[in-house]
C-alpha cells in the first residue's frame, strides 16, 4: 500500500479547484431538467403548463380570482391567463435593480407561499416552478395587470430581454397573462398534445367549484385531436361529485347515489371534499389531490382517508352485532370503490419537485377525523343501505381470508364469486379451453388491461414491478416469494416437482409487458421462472409474448401503430395524406394506453401478434447454459457473454 501511495505521490495531480463547476441562476434547470421536472419526455412538457396552471388555480383557491383563459396556439404556444391580483412587478427590496417579477421568474425558490401571508393554501410550495418553466422555454412572455396599469416583459431560456415595461394604462382588467414556448432544444419536436391539456383543465374546474376556466384551441389542432373542442367553457357546481358521476356513468352500484360532501380541517388547517361510490365489479381506485396538484402515488391524505372507512364500517358491524366485521382490514374498505379526494392544507409536503406523493403526517390525522364522523352519519341516516354496504366489504375480507390459506383455488362457479389470489381479475368461462391469462408489470397497466379484456375468456394478474430472478435464488426465498405465490395459486398447476399440466387453469399465458429495457428484464424473469419451474408449460406450446406497439401515430381521425422506429418511419411516409400533420406518441408503458387502444393492438386474438416461447425438451440444451450464463448466480458468467457479443450490438436502448 506505501508503496501505491508512493507512486501516486510522484505523479501531477489533474483534479483541482478548476475542475469544480458552480451553476449559477437557472443553468442548473437546463443542464438538468429532469430533477425539476422529472425528465425531457412528452410528460415532462405538459408538466411545465400545469406548474403555471397552478399557479393561475392558487389564485382561485384563495378566492382573488374567477375565471382562467387557458389557450393553446399553433407553433406550440400555451398561454394562461387569471383574473387574481397579479405578481408585484415593484422593486424587490433584497435585488437591487430587479422587480419582484423578475425575481420570481429568474430566481429559484422565490415566491409568495413560503411564509403563509399571501396564499394560505397552494400548489406551488418550492418556489422553482415559474422559474423552472422560464428556464426551458425557447421564449416567454408575462403581462401583468395591477392597478390599472399594464406591465410586459418577455424572457429567452431564462434571461429577460430587458425590464418590465410600462404598457399603458388599462381599466378593466387585473392578474397576470404568462405566454410560453417550450425550447426545442430541450425537449426536440415533442408539442403540447390538446386533449392531454383539455382532460387537465376539466380537472382542475372540478376541484375547485367556483372557479370557470375557458378553453381555447386552435381550431385546426382541436380537429387532429378528435374530440377536443375548439372553445369551451369549463364550471362545475357540483365539485367532485360532478366529477364522479360523469366517470361512473351508469355503472352498476351496490348502494345507490354518492357519498359526497366537504369539511373544514380542525385549527382552520384547509378543508377536504370528497365523493365516493361503491361499485358493484370495480377493482378500486382513488383519485387524490392536494392543493389542487394530482398525487398519483397517494400518500398521507389517501391513508386518513382508508382509516376513516375501516373504522367505520368496524364500528357499524359492532353496531349491528356483526362479528365479522372486525376483519375487515382498508384493502376490503377501498376494494371496490371509485373515489375522488382533494385536500387543501396549508404547507403541505410532497415527496419530490413533481408532487405526486403526500408525505405530510398531520394529513392523515386529519382527514380522518374530518371523514370519520360524517361517514358514520351516512351509514346511520340508511340502515339498510349501511348493511349492504357492510355484508359487500365483509364479502371482500372473507374472500381474503380464504385466499390466504387456500394453496390451490379452484376456478370460480358461476354460482359462487371467489376473489382469486393478488389482484386477479379472472374470466368467466369455467373450463381452461379457449382461456388466457396475461401477466402485466403493475397497477396501471393492469387496470387499463382489465378494462381491455374479454371477460368471458381472458383474465389479467398485474405483478409488482420485477419478480424474483428464480436462476438465482435460493429454494427458501422461492417458497416465500408472495409474487409468485400468486402466480402459481392462479395458474392452479403447481410449479417444481409439483406440476400437473391438466389442472392448468388456462389454455395460454401470455406475458404482456411495456416495450422498453424494463419491460424486456421483467419478460426475461418470467420466462426464467417458467423454464425453471413450469417447464412442461414452455414445452406444451402455452407460453407466449405480447406485442404491444411503441408508437401511436394520428392524422385527424385515422391512428395507426408502429411497433418500432423503423415501422414508424414506414407509416409516416405511406400510411397517411402527403404534407398533412401527423402526430406522433410514444408510450411510456401499458398504463399510458387507453384500454381501446391496448384491446385493438394487444389483446383482440383477431388483430394483435404473439410470440409463442419454445424451448427443446431435452434435459441439458444450449439454452440451459444461457440461462444459467445470463440468470444464474455466477456474475462471471454474464461477463464472459457481454465480451464475446459485445461487438455485435447495434442500437442499444438505455
Amino acid at each position: 500500500m506505501n508503496d501505491l501511495f508512493d507512486r501516486l505521490a510522484g505523479q501531477p495531480d489533474t483534479y483541482t479547484a478548476k475542475d469544480i463547476e458552480v451553476l449559477e441562476g437557472l443553468e442548473p434547470v437546463r443542464r438538468r431538467p429532469g430533477m425539476y421536472i422529472g425528465g425531457i419526455d412528452e410528460v415532462a412538457l405538459h408538466h411545465l403548463a400545469a406548474e403555471i396552471l397552478d399557479n393561475a388555480m392558487d389564485e382561485a383557491v384563495a378566492g382573488h380570482a374567477s375565471f382562467i383563459d387557458v389557450e393553446l396556439s399553433t407553433n406550440n404556444w400555451l398561454s394562461i391567463r387569471d383574473n387574481g391580483r397579479g405578481i408585484p412587478v415593484d422593486p424587490h427590496p433584497k435585488f437591487k435593480g430587479k422587480s419582484a417579477l423578475e425575481v420570481i421568474l429568474t430566481t429559484l425558490h422565490s415566491g409568495g407561499k413560503f411564509g403563509g401571508k399571501a396564499y394560505e393554501t397552494s400548489g406551488g410550495l418550492h418556489g422553482v416552478g415559474s422559474s423552472v418553466v422560464n428556464a426551458l422555454s425557447e421564449r416567454l412572455e408575462v403581462e401583468v395587470a395591477r392597478e390599472r396599469v399594464l406591465w410586459t416583459q418577455a424572457y429567452s431560456r431564462g434571461k429577460p430581454l430587458g425590464p418590465p415595461k410600462h404598457a399603458g394604462t388599462i381599466q378593466n382588467r387585473r392578474g397576470t397573462l404568462v405566454r410560453f414556448r417550450p425550447d426545442p432544444e430541450i425537449f426536440g419536436a415533442i408539442e403540447f398534445s390538446p386533449a392531454r391539456l383539455y382532460r387537465l383543465c376539466r380537472s382542475k374546474a372540478y376541484l375547485v367549484r367556483g372557479v370557470e376556466i375557458r378553453w381555447s384551441c386552435d381550431p385546426a389542432l382541436a380537429s387532429a385531436a378528435g374530440e377536443v373542442p375548439a372553445e369551451a367553457v369549463l364550471h362545475f357546481p357540483g365539485g367532485l361529485a360532478d366529477s364522479l358521476e360523469a366517470e361512473i356513468g351508469a355503472a352498476r352500484r351496490i348502494v345507490p347515489g354518492l357519498w359526497a360532501g366537504e369539511a373544514h380541517l380542525a385549527a382552520s388547517a384547509g378543508r377536504v371534499e370528497w365523493a365516493v361510490a361503491w361499485l358493484d365489479d370495480a377493482e378500486g381506485s382513488i383519485a387524490s389531490y392536494c392543493n389542487a396538484v394530482p398525487t398519483p402515488l397517494g400518500g398521507t391524505h389517501e391513508a386518513g382517508f382508508r382509516a376513516a372507512l375501516v373504522k367505520g364500517l368496524r364500528a357499524w358491524g359492532e353496531h349491528r352485532a356483526n362479528r365479522r366485521a372486525s376483519a375487515i382490514t382498508a384493502e376490503d374498505a377501498v376494494g371496490g370503490l371509485v373515489a375522488k379526494l382533494s385536500l387543501f392544507l396549508r404547507e403541505p409536503q410532497f415527496q419530490g419537485q413533481t408532487k405526486e406523493k403526500l408525505t405530510s403526517t398531520e394529513a392523515l390525522r386529519l382527514v380522518e377525523t374530518a371523514l370519520r364522523d360524517r361517514f358514520d352519519h351516512f351509514l346511520a341516516a340508511d340502515p339498510a343501505m349501511a348493511d349492504r354496504l357492510l355484508a359487500a366489504v365483509i364479502d371482500r375480507a372473507e374472500d381474503r381470508i380464504r385466499r390466504r390459506e387456500a394453496k390451490d383455488t379452484p376456478r370460480k362457479t358461476a354460482t359462487r364469486r371467489l376473489r382469486l389470489p393478488g389482484k386477479l381479475a379472472d374470466c368467466s368461462r369455467e373450463s381452461a379451453e379457449g382461456t388466457e391469462l396475461f401477466l402485466v408489470e403493475g397497477d396501471s397497466a393492469g387496470g387499463s388491461a382489465k378494462q381491455a379484456r374479454n371477460r368471458e375468456t381472458q383474465a389479467v394478474l398485474p405483478l409488482r414491478g420485477k419478480i424474483l430472478n428464480v436462476a438465482a435464488a435460493s429454494a427458501d426465498k422461492l417458497r416465500q416469494n408472495q409474487e409468485l405465490k400468486d402466480l402459481v395459486e392462479a395458474l392452479g398447476c403447481g410449479a417444481g416437482e409439483r406440476v400437473d399440466l391438466a389442472r392448468l387453469r388456462y389454455g395460454r399465458v401470455i406475458i404482456m409487458t411495456d416495450a422498453d429495457v424494463d419491460g424486456a428484464h421483467i419478460a426475461s424473469l418470467l420466462m426464467t421462472f417458467f423454464y425453471r419451474e413450469l417447464p412442461a408449460l414452455v414445452h406444451g406450446g402455452r407460453l407466449y409474448l405480447a406485442r404491444p406497439p411503441l408508437y401511436r401515430l394520428t392524422q385527424g381521425a385515422k391512428s395507426l401503430y408502429a411497433m418500432d422506429d423503423a415501422e414508424r418511419e414506414r407509416l409516416m411516409s405511406a400510411g397517411f395524406r402527403p404534407g398533412a400533420k401527423v402526430e406522433v406518441s410514444r408510450f411510456k408503458g401499458l398504463g399510458e394506453m387507453p384500454p381501446a387502444a391496448l384491446r385493438e393492438t394487444t389483446m383482440d386474438p383477431a388483430k394483435r401478434t404473439l410470440l409463442r416461447i419454445v424451448a427443446p425438451t431435452e434435459e441439458r440444451t444450449e439454452t440451459a447454459d444461457v440461462v444459467e450464463s445470463l440468470m444464474g448466480r455466477r456474475p462471471e458468467l454474464r461477463f464472459q457473454f457481454i465480451q464475446k457479443y459485445a461487438r455485435n450490438v447495434a442500437d442499444l436502448d438505455v
